[in-house]
Parts: C-alpha cells; structure tokens; sequence
C-alpha cells in the first residue's frame, strides 16, 4: 500500500481566529469553508503549495484542559527571520532565534489553541 499523501486534522476553539495565524501569519489559503447555523466557521482546508491541513472546530469544551498537549507542528520556512518578524507584527508571542545542539536554529510560538510551532532551518542556512 502506497500512501499517496497525508493531510493533519487540526481541532480548533475558535477557526476565525486561528485563521489569522494559518492565513495571515503562515501564507495558507482557505478553501472549502462550512459554517454552523448561526453563521460560525467549523471547518475549512488549508492550501499552501503542497502542504494541506484541515481545521475543524474541536469537540467539546472550548477550554483547553490543562493537562492537553494536542498536536505540535515543526515549519521548515524559506526565510527563518522574515517568518519570524512577520507573526511579530501581528502580534504573536515568539520565542527568541537559538542555535540547538542537534545542528538546528529554531524559534517557537503558542498559538491561541494552544499548539506548539516551532519553525527551524539548518544552522548555517
């Protein structure tokens, strides 16, 4: 069985909002958008170039329990300081630019669900 590609389901508290870091902050376009009754997103596909993601309203409490991890996504961006000083300006809280031992250099953010993006490129690079 040949796996011909793989698309992450990421569960959201609030989709107009994390729009503005997929969209806004990472250059994703949204496409095929489906709405509650009362007019709220609850789903949506992310395309950028060849990356898909599929973000849907999360089940259950809107709150994120505190013990929760969820998912933590690893960006391998073009230009790591213009990534960088672009969720800046939009006002994301990132962490600052350091070398790793293991031959990376790496910045992370929260986003507002409370997943972890850490956006790195070879040191060196």
């Amino acid at each position: 069985m040949a796996v011909q590609s793989c698309i992450p389901v990421i569960p959201s508290a609030d989709l107009q909002k994390s729009l503005r870091l997929w969209v806004d902050g990472l250059g994703f376009v949204a496409e095929n958008e489906m709405h509650a009754d009362d007019g709220r997103l609850v789903f949506c596909m992310l395309r950028k170039d060849g990356l898909r993601f599929m973000l849907n309203q999360r089940a259950g409490t809107p709150v994120k329990p505190e013990d929760y991890e969820g998912i933590r996504l690893y960006w391998a961006p073009a230009d790591l300081h213009e990534t960088r000083n672009r969720l800046i300006g939009l006002g994301y809280a990132v962490s600052d630019i350091g070398q790793r031992d293991y031959g990376q250099t790496e910045f992370f953010l929260t986003d507002d669900d409370g997943y972890s993006h850490c956006f790195g490129v070879p040191t060196g690079i």
